[in-house]
């Protein structure tokens, strides 16, 4: 007899949580529970003024598809317009790196991470809401932000000050 295979995962567009992080929306697709570790994806909708700040992650590549839009992206290797249609690959390594959406419109954004792990720490700081709600950037005081940081510390991240990258 055959050993069971494992199914197809699929994900109809309604599908995933939406959660708000850091004012853009990520929808978790798949996620490592559901890959045994092996990698997630994310569906980011990232609205004008946008994105994470300066950060790096040694122990995981991540990758940006862009559906629509466009951003920039920085990191410690100079500066690069990804607009649609364009792939973004930060490997393992941690290099630090950025992304901002400089334009008027939504810019949205298919994140992949090998292995997971990435959405889990999403989870922790992210605030579920509604697909299409977005919620403004919480409020850095000292409090938070220190919070923030034992948070993303906890996934093998580090975050740099906004002004890191110039």
């Amino acid at each position: 007899m055959e050993p069971l295979k494992a199914p197809p995962i699929t994900i109809n567009p309604t599908d995933g949580q939406t959660l708000s992080v850091v004012g853009d929306n990520y929808r978790i697709l798949i996620s490592g529970k559901q890959t045994n570790g092996a990698f997630a994806v994310i569906d980011m909708l990232v609205p004008p003024n946008g994105g994470p700040g300066p950060h790096a992650h040694a122990g995981f590549d991540e990758s940006f598809y862009v559906i629509d839009g466009e951003v920039e992206v920085k990191s410690q290797a100079g500066t690069y317009i990804a607009k649609k249609g364009a792939l973004v690959n930060i490997p393992k390594g941690g290099i630090v790196h950025c992304f901002k959406n400089k334009t008027d419109t939504l810019a949205h954004l298919l994140c992949t991470v090998t292995p997971a792990g990435l959405e889990e720490m999403f989870l922790e700081i992210g605030k579920p809401v509604d697909a299409g709600t977005f919620l403004p950037p919480p409020p850095m005081d000292e409090d938070s932000i220190k919070k923030l940081v034992n948070i993303v510390e906890k996934y093998g991240q580090k975050v740099y000050p906004p002004d890191f990258l110039g």
